[in-house]
């Protein structure tokens, strides 16, 4: 291997345990949100974490992380806060019984090349202390950073350490037993391969994180071009009424660029795009990264009778059957999306959406002609009620006269008046003692 070339801690042998990795995305979120605040807020020191999960006979699963604390120690190398690591380990214990979850393994970060001496001293506390076969999962941020990583793998490498004798030594003859050697036997790390495994509660994570890096924005950036803008208007005021107009034109902008808040549903929508233009930025990358493989092969010895199956230069790579085998069934799925007949299959879209769009106009004018009639209906009636004709309608006439005869003030509304005041005072003295009501109790 070429990697064990360049890192003597990498073992030259592949991994023949079979183990299987499951690895959650709640981990990854984990060591990104981590690595995040590390990196912003200056902290000294490595990044270390714990990973627990379980461990089912030779799979072992990866669901969640936390960070942990660092001490010196006595040689000058750096290892963890055994009574503060403990603490947070029982508390996650504690509340993950079922399933029970065990340590069963930590992260840090490391180059793209693998673990260095310095991550020793951490990985042997771990195994003589808490899992003599604990795992190690490196992270490669410098791949994120460089874009070394865009449309491949995840930049991340689990290992397992394993013990090997002399015969393990780097190419240059060096042996390791300076820092990793164990008697005769010197401290190796076997890379593991991995699968993602995701539960329904992640999903629904993982999507809202999705959702909301959609919807960040850029504070330092609008903040600076926002400073820029003032200090342009300031210097254009002293150039009289073409300063005044810049001026003007500035106080415009900022108010043109001042931010509204969106609504639920322009948010939900911004989202969906969001989320639509990162699924199509994949689907080209990944296009893209299948073309340099296949850009990079060796002449095909079907069309070339002199090409062979080996490769013959550095720049072409070796052919991976179940991978072209892969490519060629989805190539072959493509006829099922593109129409045989293209002509005719844009006919009949064409037809579908011109029925679509009349049925939508006939909607539209049909209620617009109700709006119509409905106005019409009320200026009619408007106009009756205040039109001189009006009055040669008896029922309107009636109207109008009962109206004027019941508006305070007139002559039968006083008529109508005194007499409901006559009536409430016969009724009064009715009630009243030696009134009517005595007389009939009396009789």
């Amino acid at each position: 291997m070429e990697t064990s070339s360049s890192n003597p801690l990498l073992s030259s042998h592949k991994s023949t345990d079979g183990f299987q990795i499951l690895l959650h995305p709640l981990v990854l979120l984990t060591i990104s949100d981590y690595i995040t605040r590390h990196t912003l807020r200056q902290q000294p020191g490595s990044v270390v974490g714990a990973l627990l999960g379980q461990q089912n006979g030779r799979e072992i699963s990866l669901e969640h992380a936390f960070e942990c604390i660092l001490v010196p120690g006595e040689n000058g190398e750096v290892l963890l806060d055994q009574t503060k690591f403990e603490e947070r380990l029982q508390q996650y214990k504690d509340v993950h019984k079922v399933p029970a979850l065990d340590f069963v393994g930590w992260f840090t970060v490391t180059l793209p090349s693998g673990p260095q001496l310095v991550h020793l001293p951490i990985h042997r506390q771990i195994t003589q202390t808490y899992n003599e076969s604990a795992i190690l999962l490196a992270f490669h941020p410098s791949s994120v950073a460089g874009g070394v990583a865009a449309g491949g793998k995840l930049p991340l490498t689990i290992y397992e350490s394993v013990f090997e004798g002399e015969s393990a030594d780097n190419a240059t003859g060096q042996s390791m037993e300076t820092d990793s050697t164990v008697g005769t036997q010197n401290l190796r790390f076997r890379e593991l391969p991995y699968n993602i495994d995701t539960g329904e509660a992640e999903m629904i994570g993982v999507d809202f994180v999705a959702r909301g890096g959609g919807n960040a924005a850029l504070v330092n950036g609008s903040t600076e071009s926002k400073a820029q803008s003032q200090s342009d208007g300031k210097q254009e005021t002293g150039k009289g009424k073409k300063g005044k107009m810049v001026q003007e034109n500035g106080l415009v902008e900022e108010e043109n660029n001042k931010t509204v808040p969106l609504s639920p549903e322009d948010e939900e929508l911004v989202a969906s795009l969001t989320t639509r233009a990162n699924a199509i930025k994949m689907l080209h990358s990944r296009i893209v990264l299948l073309k340099q493989y296949l850009s990079k092969l060796p002449p095909s010895y079907l069309t070339d009778p002199a090409a062979s199956s080996t490769v013959s230069s550095e720049d072409q790579t070796e052919l991976n059957f179940p991978l072209l085998r892969s490519i060629q069934a989805l190539v072959g799925r493509l006829s099922l999306l593109i129409p045989a007949d293209k002509a005719a299959f844009e006919r009949e879209v064409l037809a579908e959406k011109n029925d679509v769009s009349l049925v939508t106009l006939m909607g539209s004018l049909t209620k617009s002609a109700k709006d119509i009639s409905e106005a019409g209906r009320r200026f009619q009636v408007s106009q009756s009620m205040f039109s001189p004709k009006s009055w040669l309608n008896p029922s309107l006439k009636a109207m109008e006269t009962q109206r004027h005869m019941s508006a305070p003030g007139s002559k039968r509304a006083n008529q109508s008046a005194l007499s409901q005041s006559q009536m409430s005072d016969q009724f009064a003295g009715e009630l009243s003692p030696g009134g009517g009501s005595q007389r009939m109790w009396a009789t």
